[in-house]
């Protein structure tokens, strides 16, 4: 298999609903609910494509670029977007869908970086 293929192979999405159980004062996602569910799909993206044990080591900038409804449904895509020896960096983008019509914006981006580690927690080549 290719990295292209391998890339396009560990391509991850997942979808949620915004319960008001994951909202702030303002009936909208939480800022670190949002965190949390992109350094997940990042995680399983990063390990989908290596299939070795990756730990999370930095998340780069995260954009919010609009607020997510309580009663919305979100999509989070994860892609792998850069491949070095030891580590690799995931894209996420989170997508909002209306529930109820066609609408559909990305509301947040964001990179996460990822290093695969060995048995005794020590950094290994990604490629091998």
């Amino acid at each position: 298999m290719t990295i292209e293929e391998k890339i396009q192979a560990s391509e991850t999405r997942i979808f949620k609903a915004v319960f008001p159980n994951t909202t702030n004062h303002y009936d909208t996602l939480f800022g670190g609910t949002a965190m949390h569910m992109m350094d997940e799909v990042a995680f399983i993206t990063a390990t989908r494509f290596s299939r070795q044990r990756m730990v999370t080591v930095s998340s780069d900038r995260i954009d919010f670029k609009m607020p997510i409804p309580a009663g919305t449904i979100v999509e989070l895509v994860g892609t792998v977007s850069h491949i070095g020896t030891t580590s690799m960096k995931v894209k996420v983008e989170i997508y909002v869908e209306q529930m109820y019509s066609e609408d559909r914006e990305k509301a947040v981006t964001g990179e996460f970086s990822f290093v695969a580690i060995d048995d005794h927690k020590k950094p290994t080549a990604i490629l091998k």
